[in-house]
C-alpha cells in the first residue's frame, strides 16, 4: 500500500467519524476517531524507520 492510498484511508475514517458524530452514533463516531488515530501513528512510524 503506497503512501497516497494510506492516507485516504486516514482521511475516509476521519470523515466517516465525522458523519457518525453529526448524525448521533457517538460510539461508531469514537472507534473511527481512534481507529483514524492508531493508522495514522503506524503509517508515520514506518514513514520514520525508512
Amino acid at each position: 500500500m503506497n503512501i497516497i492510498n494510506k492516507h485516504m484511508v486516514i482521511g475516509l475514517l476521519f470523515v466517516a467519524g465525522t458523519w457518525s458524530f453529526i448524525s448521533g452514533q457517538f460510539i461508531i463516531s469514537t472507534v473511527l476517531f481512534a481507529g483514524a488515530a492508531i493508522f495514522s501513528n503506524v503509517v508515520m512510524r514506518t514513514n520514520l524507520n525508512s
